[in-house]
């Protein structure tokens, strides 16, 4: 997979490009990134993205002309990427969502900054809107961040096994269950006496019960997404 991030502070980028399972995935050739400066493609003296809006109002907006060359530069190649602006306006970023952008060979991610970018590269040279949350940040580039690391580790071969990342929250709308280690008593707490017995069957089930409860507490409306089985209804009656 090639990932590009067009943006006007890589370098808040490149420090977590090369950086745990994101800097491992690149060494083992399973994905590539590139930071894309918008300046750089800004012919002016000045390297200017931004200008006042037409109509008058507050803050500033990103020029079209920079960021067409930067989306165009990003498409030599041969491949049709698929091109993601980053913005609080888009689509609520899922794990889903990571699974289909997963299977993508080709993203771009444009980020926004100021007051917006002008509407015409929105209408004409973006596929996809993109949001990570009900919340304005300063610019698109944590943005890029969040939604690329999510999206890197369903890339197959990257994380080392396939079990942990089944198991994981929202792998299918269940939260995690709870996790322990080492020592077994920790002040006057001890860990679950199930998950010392070594009955493994025993303790898939203790963990699957959890996972449903803390996922029905904690997020209703996500525990409603689930086809519970005759399995999860039988240990959810388990008042034990």
């Amino acid at each position: 997979m090639l990932i590009d991030i067009i943006c006007i502070f890589p370098d808040m980028l490149s420090g977590f490009i090369h950086q745990s399972i994101v800097k491992r995935a690149q060494e083992k050739g399973l994905v590539r990134i590139r930071l894309f400066n918008l300046r750089d493609f800004s012919f002016d003296k000045h390297k200017t993205v931004d200008d006042i809006p037409y109509g008058g109002g507050p803050g500033m907006i990103l020029k079209p002309e920079p960021l067409y060359r930067a989306i165009l530069q990003t498409s030599q190649g041969g491949l049709k990427p698929l091109k993601i602006f980053l913005t609080p306006q888009g689509n609520l970023f899922s794990q889903r969502l990571a699974r289909e952008f997963s299977k993508e060979q080709h993203l771009v991610f444009v980020c926004g900054h100021y007051e917006g970018i002008d509407q015409r590269i929105r209408d004409f040279f973006i596929d996809e809107e993109i949001s990570i949350g009900d919340y304005v940040l300063t610019g698109g580039e944590v943005a890029a961040a969040v939604v690329t690391d999510a999206i890197i580790r369903l890339i197959p071969g990257v994380l080392g096994s396939k079990e942990s990342l089944h198991c994981e929250s929202f792998s299918d709308y269940l939260f995690d269950y709870p996790q322990y280690t080492r020592p077994a008593a920790f002040k006057t707490m001890e860990v679950p006496k199930i998950l010392l017995s070594g009955h493994h069957e025993e303790i898939r089930k203790w963990r699957k019960k959890k996972a449903l409860l803390i996922t029905a507490k904690k997020r209703p409306d996500q525990f409603q997404k689930i086809n519970l089985t005759d399995e999860d209804t039988e240990l959810l009656k388990d008042t034990s």
